[in-house]
């Protein structure tokens, strides 16, 4: 058996999980979040706690069998607690504002560039060079984050542009550095 997939996913008090065929509810105090998981894995509900069996010891089925469990525990942990990334923004003039929208950024480009928040997504800019991500779904969150990073990618010579809190980006010397 996987050691992921045969712990249980303990529910906490407020969080209510349905399974309806493939597709799984849950909603709790930061919200409702639903998935289709993949027909082979049975989910069964009990005394508080949610249990993923597999079918069969084949490799795929090994394998979505600690995935299930994996991505059931992570929305119960999203709808209870939520997920959050922090992005820096390094370079002269470089800055994130909050807008109705979404977020304005400043990138060093010759226009603004504009990013609309998908849905269950709240975007925050404490400081004009942190941007803060929070929401309930763990995939959202981490996708929000990796396209914003991608509007304009930390560069190896003066470490400017977007990235995430405690990247370390690697540096190169330059022209200068070689003689």
């Amino acid at each position: 058996m996987s050691r992921i997939g045969r712990k249980p996913v303990p529910v906490p008090n407020g969080v209510t999980v349905t399974v309806n065929g493939p597709a799984i509810t849950v909603k709790g105090p930061k919200g409702e979040l639903s998935r289709k998981l993949h027909p082979d894995m049975q989910v069964k509900v009990e005394n508080g706690t949610v249990t993923v069996d597999r079918p069969s010891d084949e490799d795929r089925h090994r394998a979505l069998h600690g995935l299930t469990r994996s991505l059931i525990a992570n929305m119960v942990e999203g709808v209870t607690q939520g997920y959050k990334k922090q992005l820096e923004i390094t370079g002269v003039g470089y800055k994130a504002e909050v807008k109705p929208f979404g977020l304005q950024l400043a990138l060093g480009y010759s226009h603004p560039v504009e990013y609309r928040a998908p849905a269950g997504i709240k975007l925050t800019a404490p400081q004009p060079i942190v941007v803060v991500i929070e929401g309930a779904d763990k995939e959202k969150v981490g996708q929000v984050a990796a396209e914003i990073r991608a509007l304009r990618k930390p560069e190896p010579y003066k470490g400017k542009g977007v990235k995430y809190q405690g990247e370390q980006v690697r540096r190169k010397a330059g022209k200068a550095g070689g003689k």
